[in-house]
C-alpha cells in the first residue's frame, strides 16, 4: 500500500490502541474507512470524467480530419469535372511519328515475304 508491511502495521495499531483507547478505536476506524471509500469514489469519478473528455476530444479531431478529407475529395471531383477532356480523335491510335517519339522503331515492310521469295 504505502510501503507499510506487516510489522509496521502492527506497531501502528498498537500505538493507536494506546493513544486513542479501545472504546473510540472502532469509531475512528469506521470513519477512516468511510473517508477512504469516499476518496476512492471521487477519484474514480474524476478518472472517468477525464477519460470521457479525452475520448470526446479524439472523436472531434477524427471527425475534423474526415471532414477535411471529404472537402478535399469534393474539390478534386469538382476540378476534374470542370477540366477539359480529351476527345476520341486525339487518342485514337498512334501514328508512326508518335511511335518514333515514344521510342518505338518505325514500322517497316514485312521482310519475311521478301526473303522467302528471293530465296
Amino acid at each position: 500500500m504505502f510501503g507499510v508491511g506487516g510489522p509496521e502495521l502492527l506497531i501502528i495499531c498498537v500505538v493507536a490502541l494506546i493513544v486513542i483507547g479501545p472504546k473510540k478505536l472502532p469509531d475512528l476506524l469506521r470513519s477512516l474507512g468511510k473517508g477512504m471509500a469516499e476518496f476512492k469514489r471521487v477519484s474514480n469519478d474524476v478518472k472517468s470524467t477525464l477519460d470521457d473528455e479525452v475520448k470526446k476530444a479524439e472523436t472531434t479531431a477524427r471527425k475534423r480530419e474526415v471532414d477535411e478529407e471529404m472537402e478535399r475529395r469534393k474539390a478534386e471531383k469538382a476540378e476534374a469535372a470542370t477540366a477539359p477532356t480529351t476527345t476520341a480523335d486525339n487518342t485514337a491510335g498512334n501514328t508512326a511519328g508518335d511511335a518514333a517519339a515514344q521510342g518505338a522503331p518505325p514500322a517497316g515492310p514485312d521482310m519475311t515475304k521478301d526473303t522467302k521469295e528471293s530465296a
